[in-house]
């Protein structure tokens, strides 16, 4: 499991068969992984894509002490959120998680992205066919900065 980091920012393509790799261990006995990708509507606004901005010194951290977190009770586990110009349809983020059982499995992957989106101070820009942009959730992640 040595050789890469727990957490990531990549503003390049993810390479999803590369990162589900990077955790094969013979003593798992379950592997779940996370994709969310970039979606073609909000609302009922229609999306053509995003960028996505990152505070990387507190990102990585933040990001870090989430995998930590969810260590307990699993074998390893990996998180890569992109940082950037996405198209729709893009993988914005990966976690994957390996462990014994599926039960550990799938908890620490939800607990992951869940925490990654609540926690992490990475922005999004939404940008819509009708010329328009709009940062999300921005306010929210600006107060916890403060």
């Amino acid at each position: 499991m040595d050789g890469f980091e727990l957490f990531a920012l990549q503003d390049t393509p993810l390479n999803v068969a590369g990162l589900a790799a990077s955790l094969a261990d013979s003593h798992a006995g379950a592997f779940v992984s996370f994709e969310g990708r970039v979606r073609d509507t909000n609302g009922d606004r229609e999306v053509i894509g995003l960028e996505y901005e990152a505070y990387p010194t507190l990102s990585l951290e933040e990001g870090t002490a989430i995998l930590h977190e969810a260590l307990p009770g699993v074998i390893s586990a990996r998180c890569v959120h992109r940082v950037g110009s996405l198209a729709v349809g893009d993988i914005a983020v990966w976690v994957g998680v390996i462990a014994g059982h599926r039960d550990e499995a799938f908890s620490a992957c939800r607990f992951i992205i869940d925490e990654v989106k609540l926690r992490v101070p990475i922005w999004k820009k939404e940008r819509y066919r009708d010329g328009s942009s709009e940062w999300i959730g921005i306010e929210g992640a600006r107060s916890r900065l403060s």
